[in-house]
């Protein structure tokens, strides 16, 4: 069973998009539909580029640590730290309830990026925001595993 966390001002608010930067990745993406409790991405699985909610809620979470899970709602862009790395996914993303997508490949995203800087400023403000979140939750693991061994 998931355990979902209560949206908070600030998970509603960490990966917003601007109106400007929603109409670039619609251009560049394609719309998906996860039913609740399908997985758009899983810890260490390959990226496939970022996810802006349309519709519906997402959880990140961190894998047995659902004390950080956050849940985020339509204007939220996913997967933006492995995107911008090439590294596999750090957090998994479910969707809490029935969600549209729009799925915008990692190529596709970068390249939209590199043409319009605004909206690249906007992404690595993004970017900070959630490595920020990501470290303290992996702090916050390693700590508590030290606790119970």
């Amino acid at each position: 069973m998931t355990r979902v966390r209560l949206e908070t001002k600030s998970d509603v608010t960490m990966l917003k998009v601007s109106s400007k930067l929603k109409k670039s990745l619609v251009t560049a993406g394609t719309v998906e539909r996860f039913s609740s409790k399908a997985v758009l991405f899983g810890v260490d699985e390959q990226n496939r580029g970022v996810y802006l909610v349309l519709k519906g809620k997402v959880c990140l979470s961190v894998k047995d640590f659902h004390k950080l899970d956050r849940t985020f709602s339509a204007g939220s862009l996913l997967g933006v730290p492995a995107t911008y790395t090439g590294h596999t996914y750090s957090l998994a993303a479910e969707a809490v309830t029935d969600a549209e997508v729009l799925h915008v490949e990692r190529k596709a995203f970068l390249d939209l990026m590199s043409q319009q800087p605004e909206l690249c400023r906007e992404t690595t403000d993004m970017l900070s925001r959630e490595v920020t979140f990501i470290q303290a939750a992996l702090a916050e693991r390693r700590r508590e595993k030290g606790i119970l061994h």
